[in-house]
């Protein structure tokens, strides 16, 4: 039986892998948010390694279209990995809680845009210079923040990707992030953390909540799977922009 922060950890993981489940996302931008009610930035982020890890792989290999994914967004995944290694040492600065306004500031813009059926469309000439441009922002945020949304979910989401695929891609996108963020984190704190009582506990939960989660997503239909998707947008963004302003 879990005691102490240990009952809080598994309670973030249970909610932050059921709403990943759900719409593909949000597991990072939950934990790391409330995780940082109780500890430093670092800490939260060795937590995650594990869950994040463990649930993108889950959530990349559970479809038929990984090859054609990794084929269309290698480019994209490579620039991930230079930007958050570039931006190694961002967590620890002060302007963390900057860079967490903004990056809820623009999410609440694009989820609101999404639920008001603006869709942004990336020409396919353009898809790989754009997809690099963004996978290497999304690596400097995620060096920033701990949470790789920005811009790689709307970048992935205006591709043209069905339901399944878009949540392929982001599992393939999350993977690499969380890869590329424990060289940061292994760095600044050490690699055993990522295998701490804590972390166990936060990848059981994790695995729980998103087994629930994908269960529910298989009932929706692609209209409301939109809808759950950018409603889930808006809500983190609204939550980041609160926390940081807190």
């Amino acid at each position: 039986m879990f005691e102490g922060p240990a009952v809080f950890v598994a309670a973030v993981f249970i909610l932050a892998g059921l709403v990943k489940g759900v719409i593909g996302l949000g597991l990072p931008t939950i934990s790391m948010g409330l995780l940082a009610i109780v500890m430093p930035p670092l800490e939260a982020a060795a937590i995650l390694i594990l869950p994040s890890f463990v649930t993108n792989i889950w959530q990349m290999i559970a479809g038929g279209s990984l090859a054609s994914v990794i084929s269309r967004l290698w480019p994209m995944m490579l620039a991930v990995c230079a930007g958050t290694w570039m931006g190694s040492g961002l967590m620890t600065q002060t302007n963390a809680r900057t860079n967490t306004l903004l990056l809820g500031a623009a999410l609440v813009v694009y989820a609101a845009l999404g639920l008001r059926s603006v869709t942004l469309i990336v020409p396919s000439t353009l898809e790989r210079p754009i997809g690099v441009v963004a996978g290497a922002l999304t690596g400097l945020i995620t060096a920033a923040t701990g949470v790789f949304v920005l811009p790689a979910v709307p970048f992935l989401q205006s591709i043209g990707l069905e339901k399944e695929e878009l949540v392929q891609a982001l599992g393939l996108a999350f993977t690499v992030s969380t890869i590329a963020l424990a060289v940061n984190v292994g760095r600044d704190i050490g690699a055993a953390s990522f295998w701490s009582a804590s972390a166990l506990a936060a990848l059981a939960a994790a695995a729980c909540g998103m087994a629930v989660g994908q269960a529910l997503r298989q009932r929706l239909s692609p209209a409301t799977f939109r809808t759950c998707f950018f409603a889930g947008l808006l809500a983190l963004g609204i939550y980041l922009v609160i926390r940081s302003l807190g």
